[in-house]
């Protein structure tokens, strides 16, 4: 297939982005692969927050993982806990140091130069980025980690009164709202 010269130049306009956004990331005394951790787990759920489901989404081996994990949790950001749905797996949580990285995040400076040249009119661009992503994700055999409420088995509004008004139909739990808002490594798109 060929590439016009526009979509070249987008691909090389997001890689100079994305290496913009890593060389702030050096500053703050996080590798690259740090910070990508930090985010996910900030916007995980918590049934994504495990070793085996940031591998899944970095795209990347349990190992490579572990070592990113045990550095954070040695400079004091990620705490591991046994898992309170099984007992057997692991759970990850960010500390009060990570969620306090996590708003320092060099990506920030960017959302504001997107913003700035936008106009914050964001939707055709997000609609569009968004079916890149799916289409990278389906080419390189990844998952979609999407947010909870776009997929086919969210539940809305089972319970209105409840704290956790939503429900997950596969792994049959109650979300919050804020649940509903985070990404799943078990999302299946509703519309899919």
């Amino acid at each position: 297939m060929k590439v016009s010269p526009e979509a070249m130049e987008a691909a090389h306009l997001i890689d100079r982005l994305e290496r913009l956004a890593r060389a702030g990331e050096q500053a703050g005394g996080l590798n690259p692969a740090q910070w990508e951790a930090l985010r996910y787990l900030s916007r995980a759920n918590r049934f994504s927050r495990t070793p085996a489901a940031l591998a899944e989404y970095f795209n990347s081996t349990r190992g490579t993982v572990s070592r990113t994990l045990a550095s954070l949790e040695e400079k004091g950001y990620v705490t591991r806990s046994a898992s309170r749905r099984d007992g057997r797996s692991i759970e990850l949580s960010l500390t009060g140091a990570g969620e306090q990285a996590v708003k320092h995040d060099p990506l920030i400076a960017i959302a504001k130069h997107i913003d700035a040249a936008t106009g914050g009119s964001l939707v055709d661009v997000l609609q569009r980025l968004r079916q890149t992503l799916r289409r990278a994700i389906a080419y390189n055999g990844g998952r979609a980690f999407g947010a909870c409420y776009t997929c086919r088995h969210f539940r809305a509004h089972m319970r209105p009164r409840s704290a956790t008004p939503h429900h997950c139909g596969l792994l049959d739990e109650p979300l919050s709202e804020t649940d509903s808002r985070a990404i799943c490594v078990e999302q299946e798109p509703a519309t899919a």
